[in-house]
């Protein structure tokens, strides 16, 4: 157990906690959430000693191991053996077994003991790192994005994993279903001190979002009461006889303890600016086929239409070529064999990794903007820049000022002020918090155009896409269908969850290959309904969901200009919705949660067949 008591940091003149308050109590998994730039990395320094604070203490059992999983791949040993040795204490150095049995544990082979560490995939690097980090035997895991770089199988490895860990966690992610599906509790740095609750990162905002209601009204109140107090003061306190009862109000009016105004983060405004187009098919590409020689062939053989409304993602791991697909597609790479055919009313937008380097550092952020779209209004253009939260000064600035971050911002801000119907994203959650990826999630899915997405967000994948492109051992193969009906019908063949053998089982691998089918087939008749309903509640959550945005944004007008009765009107109105939302949550974690068991049986009996 680890304990926080009043911390207080401060930079410069900038608070960042106060008095903050934590208890982290035994085998507790928490998820850490809060904007970009509210010091959760700096929570994480303090709690493992490495930055200081101002006032408080922290307080930690005596022999506790507190442990961090380090996102920068660096090996210095030439075999897997020895750099994973070098975690060892000094007394236990010989105790090489020790390394051997955690690799073992990992997925690694006895002949992977002698291999070089950069042989391995990034996926199986972060395992190297991890082994170094379980050699210590830690008490408490900090892991500071630990998704990032990683492709959606090693996700799903490391989620397992954690999910197992027998010790404490506390983690930070963007990765909303990855954060929800490891951990027990969700803890928020909201106004520079920390929330904490039993539960997901739903809950968690649900919670919130109704504290900061309640808040709002009850300042409201407030607000009306004082008014009223200063009003009857400044009539009564110039007359003898009720001098005395103005004197008395103002006893009241100083002993009142007054509500602070909430001031909100600031959070990124999508709104895709859709081109109007008669066409029904928006981009046909056939056989397709790129290498950058004829002896190292990415993909070929790539073909499929992109109709109007259609979301197709591309997904696999890393250094498989989804990246390099799309960049042909949107002809930045020459490909060498095969056709892009985009429809004659195709206006296309197309967010890369690399563009970056398409900004011009000499320019401003406004610049850049204007740049896409020379007939907006300044004040439209600006509208953009506060969106991507380049507010006031901030929008003049020059890029070569900025962050990495701030550069993905700009171009997402250029691809708002186009006049688009085709939308082409590479990686666009990269940069972002956990609430600008839902409002891009939101963005996406009400864009009446078409998309493309390459990402490793398992989240975004179910939320926006119809079909896929897979990156798998063999090149690509397309797949009609979503995420999850890929993973029911097909599923990662090279997902690393099950230990390697010393010594390989000789398989029947047609009788397997029919078992498997056969359990996959028993699985979608147990599983058919209750997908239906997750499905369904899910819609319907969404569809209330946006209703309360709606709802919440027309409260905040009413509560500008005091309309007290439309205020009542709509909190009656938003408290009966969010009811039914949170019954509509507990129905689907119910169903979920049943859905999952036997996803989980299954996929048991699949792996024993493996």
């Amino acid at each position: 157990m680890i304990q926080l008591v009043n911390i207080c940091k401060n930079y410069g003149p900038r608070e960042l906690f106060v008095d903050l308050n934590f208890k982290l109590n035994s085998s507790q998994r928490v998820g850490l959430v809060g904007r970009n730039g509210s010091g959760k990395s700096t929570l994480f320094k303090i709690i493992m000693g490495e930055e200081g604070y101002d006032s408080g203490e922290v307080i930690l059992p005596k022999g506790y191991k507190i442990g961090t999983l380090k996102q920068h791949l660096t090996f210095s040993e030439s075999t897997l053996r020895e750099e994973a040795a070098l975690a060892l204490s000094e007394e236990m150095k010989y105790d090489v077994y020790r390394v051997e049995k955690i690799l073992f544990g990992l997925g690694f082979s006895e002949q992977d003991l002698d291999s070089d560490p950069l042989s391995f995939s990034g996926g199986y690097q972060i395992r190297i790192n991890l082994a170094k980090l379980l050699v210590t035997e830690p008490n408490l895991l900090l892991l500071d994005e630990p998704t990032n770089y990683l492709d959606i199988v090693s996700l799903r490895w490391l989620q397992n994993f954690l999910t197992n860990f027998d010790g404490e966690l506390i983690l930070i992610t963007h990765d909303r279903s990855f954060m929800d599906s490891v951990t027990t509790h969700t803890m928020g740095i909201i106004r520079r001190t920390l929330n904490v609750i039993e539960g997901s990162t739903y809950k968690f905002y649900e919670q919130l979002h109704a504290d900061e209601e309640l808040h709002a009204k009850q300042k409201i109140s407030q607000d009306k009461k004082v008014k009223e107090l200063e009003l009857f003061i400044a009539k009564n306190k110039a007359r003898a006889s009720t001098a005395a009862q103005a004197q008395s109000k103002v006893k009241q009016l100083e002993k009142m303890d007054l509500l602070e105004d909430l001031n909100f983060d600031k959070s990124l405004e999508f709104n895709f600016n859709f081109k109007e187009t008669p066409a029904k098919i928006l981009l046909d590409v056939k056989d397709l086929k790129f290498g950058y020689t004829e002896d190292n062939i990415l993909f070929e053989n790539i073909s499929f239409t992109l109709a109007k409304g259609e979301c197709l993602g591309i997904i696999g791991k890393n250094g498989k070529g989804k990246s390099t697909l799309l960049n042909t597609i949107a002809g930045e790479l020459k490909h060498l064999a095969g056709e892009v055919n985009f429809n004659p009313s195709a206006s296309l937008a197309h967010f890369g990794q690399t563009n970056i380097s398409h900004l011009d550092p000499s320019k401003t952020v406004m610049d850049e903007i204007y740049a896409k779209n020379p007939k907006l209004g300044e004040s439209t253009v600006r509208s953009i820049c506060g969106g991507m939260m380049f507010s006031n000064d901030d929008a003049k600035k020059k890029i070569s000022l900025l962050s990495g971050g701030e550069k993905s911002r700009v171009m997402l801000g250029q691809i708002l002020a186009s006049e688009i119907n085709l939308l082409l994203l590479d990686e666009p959650t990269n940069h972002l918090d956990m609430q600008s990826i839902e409002a891009l999630t939101k963005a996406v899915r009400k864009f009446k155009g078409s998309s493309i997405i390459v990402t490793h967000s398992e989240e975004l994948l179910r939320k926006v896409c119809d079909r896929l492109i897979i990156f798998a051992k063999g090149g690509a193969e397309y797949f009609d269908g979503g995420y999850d009906d890929f993973l029911e019908k097909i599923g990662w063949e090279e997902e690393e969850g099950v230990v390697k053998k010393k010594t390989a089982k000789k398989t029947n691998y047609k009788e397997t290959k029919k078992l498997k089918a056969q359990l996959t087939r028993e699985r979608n008749r147990e599983t058919s309904s209750l997908k239906k309903e997750v499905e369904t509640l899910e819609k319907k959550i969404i569809k209330t969901e946006d209703k309360l945005e709606l709802l919440h944004k027309e409260l905040a007008e009413a509560s500008q200009i005091a309309d007290n009765s439309k205020i009542v009107d709509l909190s009656k109105l938003i408290s009966d919705e969010e009811s039914i939302v949170e019954g509509m949550f507990e129905k689907l974690e119910e169903s979920q949660t049943k859905l999952d068991e036997i996803n989980e049986k299954y996929e048991k009996k699949l792996e024993d067949l493996s």
